[in-house]
């Protein structure tokens, strides 16, 4: 009789736990509707402010398709993600969504057909955007012209291939909510603190991730990886060397070429061409609080001085730069003057430890972006082969940083030239 009852009890227990798992998996649809297509000028001005903040376009347009369409490639340790079109258009866009069910995806990242998003999409930090701001990007989107874009298909891996897993991803990591203004901050800071943890999302790039692909809280903003390239810590910006004035920081995040630091290369380029065409105040915001932040950690100490780099390889990269670089970035180049070209040993991407975010700007470039301002470079993945680009590296770096060469030049090139495949 015992035994009977145990089993019993386990059978309840089991069917109880497989309508949890059924119930927390599963979404209801939400009704296609027929949004309106007016919508107040005004409204439609603002929401694409909030669009341009969140960097819609940077993850909703690819290379040579129309704004907003989808089909970019976002590969992830999970597999390839294609983005979606998110124009009116009513086949393939959001045009039959309704505001809740913009906001619902938004906010937990569901869709309107009820399956879930995956987190690559920046719903847990979108959900703390204010009720305001939702609105006024629907309106802004809603607005715009419809493209029929059919959805790419995506190539994730077993077992991130089953959509309804998502949703215990989401009871682990979802628990942002809206930000309450800080009363003893300026209303700048509040404002930029808001578009970094909102619509900027920007430790999904800057923090350090872990198995399941969710930031680390205990490391928000420390610095990440994306696309082989690091992002860097955006801790103690004011106290680090290089440091960063609030002047620089500002003409940085809207792509101007900055004294002692560069320009911004990689993911970080669209994103800062974005700022750009945001009024001048958010970037200001957003430098305000990036400079308030202070670092936990110790500074690192300085790597001991090592060696200068030899004779033979101080030459040879020396005569690949005159060849290379110097018609933009010597002393005397013209597009100095020109086209603010820096001088390499004041960048960055010289004086960080690692040597990948240099060999990531030698091997891909600065793209040019028709009809936007700044700096261009060219690639020289094809023309430079692993052995130029090491000589190249190690001459800059000693340039830059005397006796304290990289040490993962070799290993960071082969695996750069790994991922490019």
């Amino acid at each position: 009789m015992q035994a009977r009852q145990l089993g019993v009890g386990a059978a309840v227990l089991a069917l109880a736990g497989g309508i949890c798992a059924v119930l927390l998996m599963w979404r209801p649809a939400i009704a296609p509707a027929e949004p309106p297509r007016h919508f107040d000028p005004v409204q439609v001005k603002q929401g694409a402010r909030v669009a341009e903040a969140g960097d819609c376009a940077v993850c909703h347009t690819r290379p040579g398709g129309q704004y907003l369409a989808g089909g970019l490639a976002l590969v992830t340790p999970f597999g390839t993600l294609y983005s979606t079109n998110i124009t009116p258009d009513a086949e393939t866009g959001i045009g039959q969504w309704s505001l809740p069910a913009f906001e619902r995806a938004m906010r937990e990242g569901v869709s309107r057909d009820g399956h879930f998003l995956y987190p690559a999409f920046p719903y847990v930090h979108y959900r703390r955007l204010t009720q305001g701001d939702i609105q006024d990007v629907y309106a802004y989107l809603m607005s715009g012209p419809a493209v029929h874009s059919p959805a790419v298909p995506n190539q994730m891996k077993f077992p991130m291939n089953i959509r309804p897993l998502v949703s215990f991803w989401n009871l682990l990591f979802l628990h942002t909510q809206p930000l309450t203004p800080v009363a003893q901050q300026s209303a700048s800071w509040n404002r930029g603190r808001y578009l970094v943890e909102g619509p900027g999302h920007c430790a999904g790039c800057h923090s350090p991730l872990d198995p399941l692909g969710a930031e680390k809280t205990a490391e928000h903003l420390a610095g990440g990886r994306v696309d082989g390239w690091d992002a860097p810590s955006l801790l103690g910006l004011a106290n680090r060397a290089p440091a960063w004035s609030s002047e620089q920081l500002v003409s940085y995040l809207r792509a101007e070429v900055v004294a002692g630091h560069g320009t911004a290369a990689g993911p970080m380029r669209p994103v800062s061409l974005g700022l750009a065409k945001l009024p001048a105040g958010d970037a200001e915001a957003i430098a305000e609080y990036l400079l308030s932040l202070t670092s936990a950690a110790s500074p690192s100490p300085a790597p001991a001085v090592t060696r200068p780099i030899g004779a033979a390889e101080q030459a040879s990269g020396a005569l690949l730069f005159e060849g290379a670089c110097a018609g933009c970035h010597g002393p005397a180049a013209p597009m100095r003057e020109i086209d603010g070209r820096p001088a390499l040993g004041q960048t960055s991407a010289l004086q960080a430890m690692s040597a990948r975010n240099f060999l990531k700007t030698v091997l891909e470039g600065v793209p040019a972006t028709p009809g936007q301002p700044g700096p261009a470079m060219p690639p020289f993945v094809a023309s430079l082969d692993n052995e130029q680009i090491a000589a190249l590296a190690a001459f800059l770096r000693e340039q830059a940083k005397p006796g304290q060469p990289w040490t993962d030049l070799s290993s960071t090139l082969h695996e750069l030239r790994q991922e490019a495949q």
